[in-house]
C-alpha cells in the first residue's frame, strides 16, 4: 500500500505543504494550471531552491495584488466550484479543508459556519495554498497519510483579531485532539492553513517513521530561518513493507479505585459508553495495605478525553488519572443487516486483507426477537451468523457465474466500496 509521512519538525504552514510536494515530485505545471482555473486575478506562483539550517529545500511562493476582502465559505466554494482545472477529487479535497477551518472559526467566534468571515485563511495566498495541497496531494495517489505530532511554536502573533499567544484560538480549535509537541521556538511554527490540512487529511498521527520502503522524499521550507533548527517541512512518501492490518490511535484512561460501590462502578461505566467511550472495563487489583480494589479503563477517541476524565473526576474519588496514546490494529468494518427467519438482524461485517469476514450482531436486535419468539439468546446469534455466511456464499457463487473481477484479495463476495475516501 502506498502511504506517506509528514515529518513536522519544525511545524506544517500551507507553503510549506505545496513546497513538500512538489520537491517530492509533484508536476509544477499542474499547480500552476490548478491555481490559474480559479480566475484570481494578478495571482502567480513562484518556486525556488533554498537552504534552511544548511539543508536545501523547495520554497513556494504565491504573488498577488493587495487585497482587503474578507470572503466567507459560500465565497470559497464560489471560487472553487467555478474552476474547471479541477478535478471533482481536488474540489472536494480543498472544499473540505475549509470547511474544516469554517467549522473551527464558528466554535471560536460563537457562530454559525456560514456566518465565519475568513481572514488570514480567506487571504489569496491561503487560497491558492489549499488549492494547491489538494492538487499535490490527489496527484501523490496514496491511500493514506500519516504525521507526527505537531509543533506550535511559542509568543504571540499578530492576526486580524489584534495580538494573541500562539497557538492562536483559531489554530487551537483546528489541534483538537491531534498531539502536539513542545518546541521552544518564539514563533508560530504552526499555521491555520498547516493545521487545517493535517487535522482534515491525516489517517493517523503517529511518533516514529511507519514501517515503509521509501520512494520519494520532498522538503519544503518555511519563510524564516529558525534559530538552532532547520525550518522545514519533510513529506516522505514510500509503500507498506508486507501486509499491515488496519489500524488507529486512541487513548487509554485509568484509574485505580478503592473505595467505590459495584453500584456506583458500574453508573460510571455507563456513563462513560455514552459519552463516547469505545470500550469500559475494570480489572480487580490488590492495592496498599492489601486493600483490593479495581483499574477502571477506558479506551476513546483522543478528542473524547477532556469529557471522560470529567467524568471521572465527578463520579469517583481518584485523585488522578493515567492516559498513555495506544495503537491498536483492526478490522475494517462496515454497518450490514442480515435476513434470518425472525427478521432482520443488524450489525457489522468486519474484514482484513486475506481473511474471510466476519459479522457480529447488534445485541439489542437479538434480544428483542428473542424476547418476541421465547427463544434463547444463543439461537439468535447462531440463526444470523448462519444467514451472514448463507448470504456470503451466495454472492461468492454469483460471482462465479459471472466471472466478476474483484479488485482485491478478501476471501468473500462483497466489493466493500463503503464511501470512505482513501483520497491523500
Amino acid at each position: 500500500m502506498r502511504i506517506a509521512y509528514l515529518d513536522c519538525a519544525s511545524g506544517i504552514s500551507g507553503d510549506m505543504t505545496v513546497a513538500a510536494l512538489i520537491d517530492a515530485g509533484l508536476d509544477l505545471d499542474a499547480v500552476r494550471a490548478g491555481i490559474d482555473s480559479l480566475n484570481l486575478a494578478g495571482v502567480k506562483v513562484h518556486v525556488e531552491e533554498v537552504q534552511r539550517g544548511g539543508f536545501r529545500a523547495k520554497h513556494f511562493r504565491v504573488e498577488h495584488p493587495e487585497q482587503h476582502a474578507h470572503r466567507q465559505l459560500s465565497d470559497i466554494r464560489q471560487i472553487i466550484n467555478k474552476s474547471e482545472g479541477l478535478n471533482d477529487n481536488q474540489r472536494d479535497l480543498a472544499l473540505r479543508i475549509f470547511q474544516t477551518v469554517a467549522e473551527a472559526e464558528a466554535k471560536v467566534h460563537g457562530l454559525t459556519v456560514d456566518q465565519v468571515h475568513f481572514h488570514e485563511v480567506g487571504a489569496i495566498d491561503s487560497i491558492v495554498d489549499i488549492v494547491a495541497a489538494a492538487i499535490g496531494f490527489d496527484l501523490l495517489d496514496v491511500e493514506e497519510l500519516y504525521c507526527s505530532r505537531i509543533p506550535t511554536g511559542r509568543g504571540q502573533v499578530k492576526i486580524a483579531h489584534g495580538v494573541c499567544a500562539i497557538p492562536t484560538p483559531g489554530t487551537a480549535e483546528l489541534l483538537k485532539g491531534i498531539p502536539l509537541s513542545d518546541v521552544s521556538v518564539n514563533a508560530e511554527l504552526t499555521t491555520p492553513t498547516g493545521a487545517a490540512i493535517v487535522k482534515t487529511l491525516v489517517h493517523q498521527f503517529v511518533d516514529a517513521l511507519p514501517e515503509m520502503t521509501i520512494d520519494k522524499i520532498g522538503y519544503g521550507a518555511g519563510t524564516r530561518d529558525l534559530e538552532g533548527r532547520a525550518n522545514l517541512l519533510r513529506l516522505i512518501v514510500g509503500e507498506t513493507t508486507g501486509v499491515e492490518s488496519s489500524s488507529d490511535s486512541v487513548m487509554l484512561l485509568e484509574t485505580n479505585l478503592d473505595d467505590m460501590t459495584g453500584e456506583v462502578l458500574g453508573y460510571t461505566k455507563r456513563r462513560l459508553l455514552e459519552a463516547g467511550a469505545l470500550d469500559v472495563y475494570t480489572t480487580a487489583i490488590q492495592m496498599k495495605k492489601d486493600r483490593p480494589g479495581v483499574i477502571l479503563s477506558a479506551i476513546c477517541r483522543p478528542e473524547d478525553v477532556g469529557k471522560l476524565e470529567t467524568i471521572l473526576f465527578n463520579e469517583t474519588l481518584t485523585l488522578g488519572i493515567r492516559r498513555q496514546r495506544i495503537q491498536r490494529s483492526i478490522r475494517d468494518r462496515m454497518a450490514y443487516t442480515v435476513e434470518t427467519d425472525f427478521g432482520p438482524i443488524k450489525g457489522k461485517v468486519g474484514w482484513r486483507e486475506n481473511e474471510a469476514a466476519i459479522f457480529k450482531p447488534e445485541y439489542e436486535d437479538c434480544v428483542e426477537i428473542a424476547k418476541a419468539h421465547d427463544l434463547p439468546l444463543r439461537d439468535i446469534y447462531m440463526a444470523a451468523q448462519f444467514a451472514f455466511h448463507l448470504e456470503d456464499d451466495s454472492e461468492e457463487d454469483e460471482c462465479d457465474d459471472e466471472d466478476c473481477d474483484h479488485d482485491h484479495d478478501h476471501d468473500h463476495g462483497h466489493s466493500h466500496d463503503h464511501g470512505h475516501d482513501h483520497d491523500h
